[in-house]
């Protein structure tokens, strides 16, 4: 599969795409005024422990207090609770409660491993992880592995001979090789583990010196992360607007990987590089509910708090054969486009998708082989937990971030992120409900409704007999001000 990685960058905002066969899979964005914290390693202090919920929540100074649970607790950061046994206790539940390993005031050097989500405040661990080009550095564990989709066995021996003795060399921590390390030698994983704990021993002399909450380390910019996650041979071409992120992608490539720097461009500049390659059309798509598929059927997208959900539906397609052909077809052009979306707009956590019923139990095989197909593709770590013979299929997926749409937009001011607002008939029924609370006050006085623009076309069309209504209530007299500036669920009765 040929892949582009496009960047388009301003001094305000960094936006790149990941094209797959020329389609776009993937978008980033990043906001100068708004850099991501994961990946960030901060000095905190405790400021609540709750045991009800096993959690603690940590000042990191952030907008919001950081979220930590028990399992992401290091025993090395609170030994003075703890005796040698328990910090030695390879289970963490030995360990003992929060209670007893964090207090209030305590300060602890933490990592963000989710961002801020909604309401919620980030998510943090004392397990550090500091990933690299070629391996994961993990300070705080003692433990070497390799990537599961490094399946060779002996190549899965041989990387592990290097990180047993680079660990030697380091004199503890833990080694992962990412899959980028497949076929590399000593000296790349040498120095990639220079760099990484180099930066780990930076951090805690910072911490030594700073007063909580304190910056540590920051993550590398969005260019250079997906250099150091998506460089490889698999990258036909890296294509970039701006000269001065295209000078440093260049040196970062000739650094990284030499071979690959002519793959560098730099656009001309007569337009955007963005609707060029179509990522403009993907993103006004990504913040549409309803996406239609190729035969005519269509998907609906409703992200919730606790979930995504996905209704599928065949729209216009009629099909040519049969009702299965038909529904079989639809369904399986609706996992690719939905396995698509989610990676479009960085959908994670719970994902429902409500496929439309199959009675063929070979359909549904397919349908969930190529589903599976599909995710294999994606980055983020995800699972398959059910699909059962009314259409349900539930996954989940790995959320670090706030989706593309969190990213770009807000919640609407006049629904308030509901959706919906009550219609005209509601509100003319709730300023009847209102007139009858005062009527015996305002009886026989002039009356003036001040309400929507649409509320008053409403009240002198379809809802005439409201004011007949109040009419019968307060006596003759009522006049109705239209205000473009109300609210539609808004109005006032002013009484002279």
């Amino acid at each position: 599969m040929a892949k582009d990685l496009i960047v388009s960058s301003t001094p305000r905002e960094t936006r790149a795409a990941l094209l797959e066969d020329g389609a776009v899979a993937e978008v980033f964005i990043e906001r100068e005024s708004r850099r991501g914290n994961v990946g960030n390693i901060h000095k905190g202090r405790v400021t609540r422990v709750l045991p009800g919920m096993q959690s603690a929540f940590v000042d990191v100074g952030l907008e919001r207090d950081a979220f930590l649970h028990v399992d992401d607790v290091l025993a090395e950061l609170d030994e003075n609770l703890l005796t040698p046994e328990e910090q030695a206790a390879p289970a963490r539940e030995e360990r003992g409660p929060i209670e007893e390993r964090v207090k209030e005031g305590q300060e602890l050097v933490v990592q963000v491993v989710k961002e801020p989500l909604g309401q919620k405040g980030a998510r943090i661990t004392s397990h550090v992880s500091l990933p690299g080009r070629y391996l994961v550095f993990m300070p705080t564990v003692e433990h070497v592995g390799v990537s599961r989709k490094i399946v060779d066995e002996e190549e899965r021996r041989r990387l592990k001979a290097i990180l047993v003795q680079l660990r030697a060399e380091r004199g503890g921590g833990g080694f992962i090789a990412r899959t980028a390390g497949q076929g590399r030698d000593g000296a790349d994983f040498a120095r990639d583990a220079r760099y990484l704990t180099r930066t780990w021993d930076e951090a805690r002399a910072r911490a030594g010196r700073a007063a909580a909450p304190a910056l540590l380390h920051r993550e590398l910019g969005l260019v250079q992360r997906l250099l150091r996650d998506l460089l490889s041979e698999d990258i036909a071409a890296i294509r970039l607007d701006s000269e001065r992120e295209y000078r440093k992608t260049a040196d970062l490539v000739r650094e990284l990987q030499p071979e690959l720097a002519s793959r560098v461009w730099l656009a001309d500049g007569t337009g955007s590089i963005l609707d060029e390659h179509g990522v403009s059309v993907e993103l006004e798509r990504a913040l549409r509910s309803k996406v239609w598929l190729p035969s005519g059927g269509y998907i609906v997208i409703n992200p919730t708090e606790a979930l995504v959900a996905i209704d599928v539906n065949t729209g216009r397609f009629t099909g040519k054969k049969d009702l299965e052909e038909t529904i079989l077809k639809t369904n399986l052009e609706a996992v690719q486009e939905v396995v698509h979306q989610v990676r479009l707009r960085d959908l994670g956590g719970i994902i429902v998708v409500d496929l439309i019923d199959m009675e063929d139990r070979r359909s549904r095989q397919k349908v969930m082989a190529a589903l599976e197909a599909e995710l294999r593709r994606d980055r983020s770590p995800s699972k398959v937990l059910s699909v059962n013979e009314f259409g349900l299929v539930i996954l989940t997926r790995k959320r670090v971030k706030q989706s593309l749409q969190r990213t770009l937009c807000q919640e609407c001011p006049y629904c308030a992120g509901s959706g919906m607002i009550k219609n005209a008939a509601t509100v003319c029924s709730e300023i009847y409900d209102e007139v009858k609370k005062i009527a015996a006050d305002v009886r026989g006085h002039p009356l003036r409704l001040r309400v929507n623009p649409e509320i008053a076309r409403a009240l002198e069309g379809d809802e005439a007999g409201v004011l007949e209504d109040l009419a019968d209530l307060v006596g003759p007299g009522i006049t109705v001000q239209p205000d473009p500036l109300l609210h539609q669920e808004q109005f006032d009765v002013v009484a002279s």
